[in-house]
């Protein structure tokens, strides 16, 4: 029990322990020197069996009598059913036996599934066996994995399996397992929209379903978890949609060389390129893959529009799905004529390719177009100072209209079906704000809040709940505190959505910094946010002020491709490995991180071992690395374009050793700490 002192063994019992330890090593030890030199006879076979019995995570020993199988098999006659039988059978009892003292033994698991692929076993006999071990444990994932294997060799029907989750469901609510198990293949039954599993009608009976085990226990975890994946099925469409896109349609941009020039209408994005190019952006509302010159066309008088290269934009070292899709089309801006006006007209939709993970095609085809400007190179090249403080910003003075220019978001309507998701959560709104004050109860009302505000298609009534959700979340604070950090997190996420619901709101954040050819500023500063969101409405921001927040990364972040000034200072990032996802921002020239907790103590740094070691690695100017600074250098390296960076007030990165260190991975950088460096 906990608090007492732990007694100490008796002598007895030291010394048979002692002699436990020394039998299991002369087993270990003979059983070894068998598999070294091959012996698959009789005796060695179970002298193996002996040892996984004492140690079923031997997988060693399971390894072995894999080999042991094929060799007996190769010595006997094929035509002799009896004889595969009695070696196969001989396995299945080993692995039986292990069970018996670890059902939870990954190599026993593993090692029945492969005796079952070599065509042999009673399948009836295996789900026997199943509902025994789920008898003795229903949350045994082993046990249902392996039964999902079973199922699948037996070609048992969806729906039949289906049947047997409701089974053991309804013997005990508190099945986890069971609820998860039914999520899989109800998603799966709903994806081929087999006979009975229409998206609608699945989602409302399932919604009755766990409403009987919620009302029943309220304290029972398992269903609310089965609710909230529940929710989430509602809310999704089973089709991707593009949800906004940059530029967007009927904006005007303004393009310029490396000198940008001074002086722009509100109602104007001006983008400064030295390469010539300018992004073009995706965003969808789900993951997909197959973005490319086949499936997106883009007409337009500009040079090398007709083979587009799409890159996804992920951090999560994803290559083939992505929420976010960039590519980069070129300009020319010292052509003879001063001035020159391009219409560009994408396209995407309009035939088969992009496609999201659950394999479902983009079914609505959409179409946006844009006026191009391209200007000459008037002036000189940005060398100042970028300063977030003191009177560089001009209160953001645009109509409306011109910031409904600037978003592009996708409308939803009845014709995609989320006319009777909206009813859907409308009514399960109205029944869970009968519930008593709980945990849960709170957690899904603001999830309920959030869904609605989601599938609302009209301006003017967007915005109706997040005073209550932020409220909801700050309760839920106050009540639990020991998840305070996520419910941090889900208040942010309520709190940006609510900033970005409408112009009007949206448009209080926003300046123009007319020290950067007034560039569109958006200032989230001093909001406490610890994590960001709703990213698919601010594609068109070129400079972030995120300063005196609580955020731990720059997750999300990466989405914002025309981000070229962005401060993070006096937050709580404590490593430059939270900074990975900056490395995609390719426009990226002011960078400000100073006043967080970077490379302090017992800095969070999962990168460095994502890649060979930082020892053996050297930058381009042939200088060793050291390995403490090897995560700015994987970030830093990656901003080509930074030329102001600012890391005052960060333990351990302060000092000339890490100055040195930014100057040569950055060779453009111009500013460092406030401190202009020598040319």
């Amino acid at each position: 029990m906990h608090g007492r002192p732990r007694k100490a063994a008796s002598k007895p019992a030291e010394e048979a322990s002692k002699d436990d330890t020394l039998k299991l090593r002369s087993l270990q030890s003979q059983f070894m020197s068998n598999h070294h030199q091959k012996i698959y006879t009789q005796e060695a076979i179970q002298l193996s069996a002996k040892l996984l019995e004492n140690n079923p995570e031997a997988y060693t020993a399971w390894n072995y009598r894999k080999l042991a199988v094929e060799d007996n098999l190769s010595r006997i006659d094929d035509s002799d059913p009896s004889l595969v039988n009695s070696i196969l059978n001989e396995e299945l009892e080993v692995v039986a036996k292990t069970l018996r003292k670890n059902l939870k033994s990954y190599g026993a698991w593993y090692h029945r599934k492969w005796v079952l692929s070599k065509g042999h076993s009673s399948f009836e006999k295996e789900l026997q066996l199943l509902n025994n071990y789920q008898t003795l444990d229903l949350r045994n994932f082993h046990a249902w994995n392996y039964r999902s294997f079973v199922v699948e060799l037996t070609k048992t029907s969806e729906q039949d399996e289906l049947q047997y989750t409701t089974d053991m469901i309804n013997d005990s609510f508190s099945n986890y397992s069971a609820w998860h198990n039914r999520s899989l293949l109800l998603s799966s039954l709903v994806a081929k929209m087999a006979d009975g599993f229409m998206p609608k009608e699945t989602i409302r009976r399932e919604f009755d379903y766990v409403h009987n085990a919620i009302f029943t226990d309220e304290g029972d975890q398992s269903a609310w978890f089965y609710y909230l994946w529940l929710l989430d099925q509602t809310v999704k469409l089973e089709t991707p949609l593009r949800t906004s896109s940059w530029p967007s349609n009927g904006s005007i941009i303004i393009l310029s060389g490396p000198g940008c020039f001074t002086g722009s209408s509100s109602k104007f994005t001006t983008f400064c390129s030295e390469s010539g190019s300018f992004p073009l952006i995706l965003y969808f509302d789900q993951a997909v893959s197959g973005v490319n010159s086949s499936t997106v066309t883009v007409d337009s008088e500009l040079k090398g529009h007709e083979d587009l290269v799409w890159e996804p934009v992920s951090d999560n070292n994803s290559q083939v799905f992505s929420c976010v899709w960039v590519a980069r089309l070129e300009f020319d801006s010292t052509e003879p004529c001063s001035r020159t006006e391009n219409k560009v007209k994408v396209s995407l939709g309009k035939s088969p390719g992009i496609v999201s993970s659950r394999g479902c095609n983009i079914s609505t085809p959409y179409e946006f177009i844009f006026t191009v400007h391209i200007h000459d190179t008037v002036g000189v090249s940005q060398e100042g100072i970028v300063s977030w403080t003191g009177g560089g910003f001009d209160n953001w003075d645009a109509q409306s209209k011109d910031l409904n220019s600037l978003i592009s978001l996708n409308h939803l309507n009845a014709d995609t079906g989320f006319e009777w998701r909206k009813k859907t959560i409308k009514m399960e709104i109205e029944c869970f704000r009968d519930l008593p004050d709980s945990k849960f109860g709170k957690l899904i009302l603001a999830r309920l809040l959030m869904a609605e505000e989601t599938l609302i298609s009209d301006d003017a009534g967007k915005g109706i709940h997040y005073k209550e959700i932020l409220q909801l979340y700050n309760d839920l604070m106050a009540l639990d505190s020991s998840h305070d950090q996520y419910y941090k997190d889900e208040l942010s996420v309520a709190l940006l959505h609510k900033v970005t619901s409408s112009t009007e709101s949206l448009s209080r954040h926003l300046f123009r910094y007319r020290n950067m050819n007034n560039i569109v500023c958006l200032r989230l500063n001093n909001l406490t946010l610890s994590r960001m969101a709703a990213v698919e409405k601010l594609l068109f921001v070129q400079m972030l002020d995120l300063s005196h927040n609580e955020l731990h990364s720059a997750d999300g972040l990466e989405t914002m491709q025309l981000l070229c000034c962005l401060n993070l200072s006096h937050n709580r990032i404590r490593s430059f490995s939270a900074l990975g996802s900056l490395r995609l921002l390719k426009q990226l020239s002011v960078l400000d991180v100073s006043h967080n907790n970077i490379a302090g103590k017992h800095p969070v740094d999962t990168t460095r071992y994502l890649c060979s070691s930082p020892l053996s690695n050297s930058d381009e100017t042939g200088r060793e690395v050291p390995s403490k600074y090897w995560d700015a250098y994987l970030v830093l390296g990656d901003l080509m374009k930074l030329k102001q960076l600012d890391i005052r007030g960060n333990d351990l990165i302060a000092g000339e050793e890490f100055s040195s260190l930014v100057r040569q991975v950055v060779p453009k950088l111009v500013w460092l700490d406030g401190h202009k460096l020598a040319s």
